[in-house]
């Protein structure tokens, strides 16, 4: 118990205080309540007595037991939140993995459509690094995980305070652009694979390049994760089939639902 109290922040302590304080008066309260119900008739002097009782029990047993439990409940929150950011994160590169990404993003998507309707904007972009298997061949899995540190290093700062980065598995990874009109997206993705090209990854003290290619698509219409990386995929293989180390970004498909039809949103 010392050590999670050391830990305890100022804002912390006025809760753990709160809760201990508030607690114990109620327990005092609901215990004079019952007091003068049940002893209301008796003498004065006993009434007295029976009410400083009834006023210092819960506190002697109140006070401790409030703080013992909200301090047993913090720890609980503490500890499920963390076990919360680990199922949802990438033990490598502590990007989203893929599970907690697509929820994430198909969680936006849902509510731009219920927003903005038929004006849902954004872009999701698919990166994969380059020849990423002869990294692992030639020097090793240890070097192969550090360069896909230096990777998401490399996206991060490119990327705008609402975009998502997320690790779909193996050296592939995805950012979602929530509102970025085409011209933005492809600004975007420039930014990182330039990025990735000018980062400085050295397996060995030996100087070694990283790129990576990049497909998005651009939506400017309802849609749904899986069919947005469906198109981004296909563009990512144009870019990888193109010679690597580039970008290759287009719009989706018109919607072929009938203009009448709206969805019901749960």
């Amino acid at each position: 118990m010392r050590a999670s109290l050391k830990k305890l922040s100022p804002r912390a302590w006025l809760q753990l205080a709160g809760w201990t304080v508030f607690g114990t008066l109620g327990c005092v309260a609901v215990s004079l309540a019952v007091t003068y119900v049940l002893f209301r008739n008796t003498s004065a002097e006993v009434f007295d007595l029976v009410l400083i009782e009834a006023t210092l029990v819960p506190i002697l047993l109140a006070a401790p037991l409030f703080f013992y439990l909200t301090l047993k409940l913090r720890e609980l929150a503490i500890v499920n939140h963390k076990l919360v950011v680990a199922a949802s994160t990438d033990a490598l590169t502590a990007c989203l993995n893929r599970g907690a990404f697509s929820t994430r993003v198909d969680d936006v998507l849902t509510r731009e459509i219920a927003r903005r309707g038929r004006r849902s904007v954004g872009a999701l972009l698919v990166i994969d690094a380059d020849h990423f298997k002869s990294i692992n061949d030639r020097f090793g899995h240890a070097e192969g995980d550090e360069a896909l540190r230096i990777i998401v290093a490399a996206i991060q700062p490119c990327l705008r305070a609402d975009d998502m980065l997320g690790r779909l598995g193996g050296e592939e990874f995805a950012v979602f652009l929530p509102g970025a009109s085409p011209v933005n997206a492809a600004d975007i993705a420039e930014r990182i694979r330039r990025s990735v090209a000018e980062a400085s990854f050295q397996p060995g003290g030996r100087d070694h390049r990283l790129t990576v290619s990049v497909g998005g698509a651009v939506f400017e219409r309802p849609v749904g994760f899986a069919e947005l990386f469906r198109i981004a995929d296909l563009n990512l293989y144009e870019a990888k089939g193109a010679g690597r180390n580039r970008v290759e970004l287009a719009p989706m498909p018109p919607d072929r639902t009938p203009a009448w039809y709206q969805p019901q949103l749960n």
